[in-house]
């Protein structure tokens, strides 16, 4: 009987052992093959490089894009925009904040509340009409709020909060 508990408590371990690798294992996140174009940062919990989620396009494009269509203060007509949801992106590296500041290439920085995320379905983009945008107009990432789908959205607060030429998300 001793040794039925022993072996009981043994292979319970185990399974918990495993459980906690496998969480590990899957709390993981693939290294950049290509140059990083954007750097996450902050209370998150999934890195791939000094307490940082770097990320590349492919792996940004390996996450499943959705498609925004709307007018913006930036461009004419409307325009078809692809990129990652946002709240998506704050999943996957496990982001615990309350709001998260975004920097530009240039160093316009923004604060944005994660709760718009989900609210808004804001996304990452990264085309614009079917191409990638450059760096020289508003690339390679562009966070974009489905501003037609709601009139809240357009105004000077949203549209502060549309960052292009992102670099890096600093969650807070």
């Amino acid at each position: 009987m001793f040794r039925a508990k022993v072996k009981t408590g043994l292979v319970a371990a185990l399974l918990a052992l495993t459980a906690f690798v496998g969480a590990a294992y899957a709390a993981s996140l693939a290294m950049p093959t290509d140059r990083p174009i954007l750097t996450i940062s902050g209370k998150i919990s999934v890195t791939n490089k000094d307490n940082t989620a770097q990320f590349d396009r492919q792996m940004l494009e390996s996450m499943g894009l959705v498609t925004i269509e709307t007018t913006t203060p930036w461009h004419e007509g409307k325009v078809k925009f692809e990129g990652v949801p946002m709240d998506k992106l704050m999943k996957l590296v496990g982001a615990n904040g309350q709001r998260v500041v975004v920097v530009a290439l240039n160093d316009y920085s923004t604060e944005i509340p994660m709760a718009d995320f989900g609210k808004y379905n804001a996304i990452l983009a990264i085309k614009r009409n079917g191409e990638y945008m450059p760096v020289r107009d508003k690339g390679p990432l562009f966070i974009i709020y489905p501003y037609d789908s709601n009139p809240d959205l357009q105004t000077q607060t949203y549209y502060a909060r549309s960052a292009w030429q992102v670099a890096k998300i600093d969650v807070r």
